[in-house]
């Protein structure tokens, strides 16, 4: 698949991903169905990998990591590795999720990273996820609009919009229907929302299923300017990189550095799994790729040395009516081009080198990008760049689209930036730092 040619074009694709991907094995799943079409071929990690395989994938719980080795690649060829993640700030379902009082049917659920929790109250929500049965066989399930939570009207609570104070364990119980708890099961209901599989639910032993937003996204602005959708952080970058791999592969490089789109689960809740960027997964690729070039553990360790990392996630936008929450001097906007993100503590990994490199590839792609730094006296939040330079000691770049409303359960991006995004990443598959 090329790279899709207009912003139109791009956003429209990103909606389309957004909506296949109400959970992060979803989103991994609608990956691997995009990659096998423009040819990919997935690799299971049980197996051995002979020699070298040019445009492949590999699963791993909620993460991908694809990649595209240039026809002239050798042992000590580097690699140029594009990181995302694919979860967002949710609700995950507990054990014994039936659960219900004064005639309501509700579902327990855990929060899952940091929501905005008031963002996800009078919406159609829906359970999204995978089922794994006794036997090890695994699932994937998504619902529909089956959740709400409903907020206290006005009249019940006349202060509430001097101050709303929701208690996570008190008040963010979702209700989906009537009845009493004990003749009903919310995992017969994930059950029968298997698709193409007949499930029995007393066959399931265990889930990692979270909520989703249901609403479509949508474009809209004085200009159509805008584009709202649930998922934003960070399915936008997992899909520019996704995007961007497709269109690299195209062109079936004869040279240069190996192009790697890794995108990782549960950075929201710090990375720390088998499957996040704290975990081994990436390592354990690269380290298969290169055994697959026939390198040597020195030409391995030059390989790594000469690679590079840009760290994708989104960022924040200038808030009009919150403008002195940011930094006084540097004030994103919606498509005025990505964000270029540094913090003076590594919580982004940015650095001058970085920095330099990014600038030359947007100017080189023809795409804006804007700097983006905290205030001072607001807490700066991290990514995956940190871990994933800690971890290989690769030179990494922190990058993402600026966004409204982050971590809620319905963000706001421009209709230029994803495109921006996909474009400078392309460029960047096949440039050497």
């Amino acid at each position: 698949m090329p790279s899709l040619s207009s912003a139109a074009e791009h956003i429209q694709d990103l909606g389309a991903y957004i909506s296949a991907s109400p959970s992060s094995f979803h989103a991994v799943h609608e990956a691997a169905r995009r990659l096998e079409e423009a040819g990919f071929t997935r690799l299971d990690e049980l197996e051995p990998w002979e020699g070298t395989r040019r445009f492949c994938f590999v699963i791993r719980d909620g993460a991908v990591i694809a990649w595209v080795v240039p026809e002239d690649a050798g042992p000590e060829t580097g690699f140029n590795i594009l990181g995302a993640h694919t979860d967002s700030p949710s609700f995950k379902l507990k054990p014994q999720p039936t659960t219900g009082a004064h005639g309501w049917l509700q579902a327990g659920v855990e929060v899952y990273g940091g929501p905005l929790l008031n963002s996800w109250l009078d919406r159609e929500l829906q359970l999204a996820g995978r089922l794994v049965m006794l036997d090890g066989a695994e699932h994937l399930t998504a619902t529909g609009p089956l959740l709400r939570f409903p907020q206290l009207a006005i009249h019940l609570d006349r202060a509430v919009n001097d101050g709303l104070a929701l208690d996570k364990q008190r008040h963010m119980n979702p209700v989906w229907g009537l009845g009493n708890p004990s003749d009903f099961d919310l995992l017969a209901v994930l059950a029968s929302s298997v698709h193409g599989a007949c499930v029995d639910p007393a066959r399931i032993g265990g889930y990692d299923v979270v909520i989703a937003d249901t609403q479509a996204p949508a474009v809209f602005g004085g200009k159509g300017e805008f584009f709202a959708s649930g998922r934003l952080d960070n399915l936008s970058s997992a899909h520019a990189g996704l995007v961007a791999l497709m269109g690299h592969a195209a062109s079936a490089p004869d040279s240069g550095p190996i192009a790697v789109l890794a995108v990782f689960d549960h950075e929201e809740i710090g990375s720390n799994s088998r499957s996040g960027a704290c975990g081994p997964i990436l390592e354990d690729v690269l380290v298969r790729i290169s055994d697959g070039l026939g390198a040597t553990v020195s030409q391995r360790r030059q390989a790594l040395a000469s690679s590079f990392c840009v760290s994708a996630d989104a960022g924040h936008a200038v808030h009009p009516n919150y403008a002195e929450r940011h930094d006084p001097a540097n004030h994103p906007l919606l498509n005025d081009g990505p964000l270029l993100k540094i913090n003076a503590n590594q919580r982004y990994a940015t650095d001058a080198f970085g920095a330099a490199f990014w600038a030359r590839l947007c100017a080189e792609s023809g795409v804006p990008y804007q700097e983006f730094v905290s205030n001072n006296a607001v807490p700066c939040g991290s990514t995956i760049g940190p871990l994933t330079a800690t971890r290989l000691g690769i030179r990494t770049v922190d990058v993402g689209i600026p966004l409204l409303s982050m971590h809620s359960a319905r963000e706001l991006c421009g209709v230029e930036d994803p495109k921006h995004l996909a474009a400078v990443t392309e460029l960047f598959f096949r440039t050497a730092a």
